[in-house]
């Protein structure tokens, strides 16, 4: 680190400082879980949700084979939403994110501030520059395994999945991470992280928390499909030969359809999450583009979870290879499993289409049975 601080500018020796500074008071602020627990000064409210975070922590290792170590076994109470905010970039007429350089985490495409203002100053400064920018906060992050990750109230003010899947999803960063990859990296967190909440609310054996979690699962579901087909659109019109003005009036045009989507969707929705937050911080390339790193190649990783029997050592494993490849043959690869993953899709789609017609049949035969809407 030290070495590469004497060969920076100014900017990038002040952007490590705020990294390294902010990281540090985590470090030196956080507290053993059990100790916090067994203080008598710690609200009842607090201490439940700690002892639920560390039998979360104990089934992230014993059940879903991720890294046994102290992360996440201290506590950090923030005095803000938020632990980071990431800042992320995108030319105007293309959906390629900006990539960042740094030691050891190789080139990503995002660049995080512990200090929001700090955050929003830098994004005011690419988009003088013409860049399509958005910022993002960020509940928790991952040392790699280099430090041992604290707990933050970010975290544990979460619904018990969302908290589970934060847990699971930055162990996940420890056992794989390529450097340099960072969709490769994030679907493989994001598909661990889902894996590893099915199974944890499994065992629970809580009904309200499973129909908690099916109702978010399929609100998710949804909206990535609509933020993916918009994507895709985008691809598409910046592919084309229009013209530059052309292409900015159609992509108003393309983002606005998004929101109108959104919004019937949104209305059939009475209670539970929402994506409004997304919308409100402006949807632009860099916004998309975020989207897209985190569920870039969570379609084919999932195939390769269920070609592995949904067995998660032997989609590690099958994974630690996918990671041993040149990063042109890792995405020939990704690519044919995501091609797999459609056509699978198609066909299971298909079928339903079938049923769904018997269905209809056998209830036009017999008008005295209830049809689920």
């Amino acid at each position: 680190m030290l070495a590469a601080l004497a060969l920076a500018g100014c900017a990038t020796v002040e952007y490590y400082a705020q990294s390294v500074t902010g990281h540090f008071r985590l470090m030196v602020g956080a507290k053993s879980v059990e100790t916090i627990v067994a203080d008598p000064e710690t609200t009842p409210l607090l201490a439940a949700r700690l002892r639920t975070a560390l039998h979360i922590r104990d089934f992230a290792s014993t059940a879903l084979s991720l890294p046994a170590n102290e992360s996440y076994r201290r506590y950090v109470d923030l005095d803000r939403r938020n632990v980071l905010w990431n800042v992320v970039a995108a030319p105007e007429l293309s959906l390629e994110p900006r990539q960042w350089c740094f030691p050891v985490a190789g080139c990503v495409s995002y660049r995080g501030y512990f200090s929001e203002s700090d955050a929003r100053e830098y994004a005011r400064a690419l988009e003088s520059e013409g860049w399509d920018v958005t910022v993002a906060g960020v509940g928790a992050y991952s040392t790699l395994g280099w430090f041992d990750d604290p707990l933050l109230s970010s975290m544990v003010e979460l619904p018990e999945y969302s908290l589970a899947g934060i847990v699971f999803h930055e162990l996940a960063h420890q056992r794989l991470y390529v450097p340099g990859d960072t969709a490769f990296n994030e679907s493989f967190a994001v598909v661990v992280e889902r894996a590893g909440v099915r199974r944890w609310i499994e065992a629970q054996a809580r009904a309200g928390l499973g129909e908690r979690y099916r109702v978010a699962a399929e609100r998710r579901a949804a909206f990535l499909e609509l933020a993916r087909d918009t994507r895709h659109a985008l691809a598409d019109l910046y592919a084309s030969s229009r013209t530059d003005a052309g292409k900015r009036e159609a992509k108003a045009g393309l983002i606005g359809r998004l929101r109108a989507r959104y919004d019937a969707m949104r209305a059939t929705w009475t209670s539970g999450p929402t994506y409004d937050f997304w919308f409100e911080r402006g949807v632009n390339n860099a916004a998309i583009a975020l989207l897209s790193t985190y569920d870039r190649w969570v379609p084919a990783l999932e195939s390769l979870l269920a070609q592995s029997g949904d067995d998660l050592d032997a989609f590690y494993r099958a994974s630690d290879l996918l990671a041993a490849l040149s990063a042109d043959e890792r995405r020939a690869r990704l690519e044919h499993l995501e091609r797999g993953a459609r056509r699978s899709s198609s066909a299971t789609t298909s079928s339903n289409r079938i049923l769904d017609g018997a269905r209809t049949r056998e209830v036009s035969l017999d008008e005295t049975r209830s049809a689920s809407p």
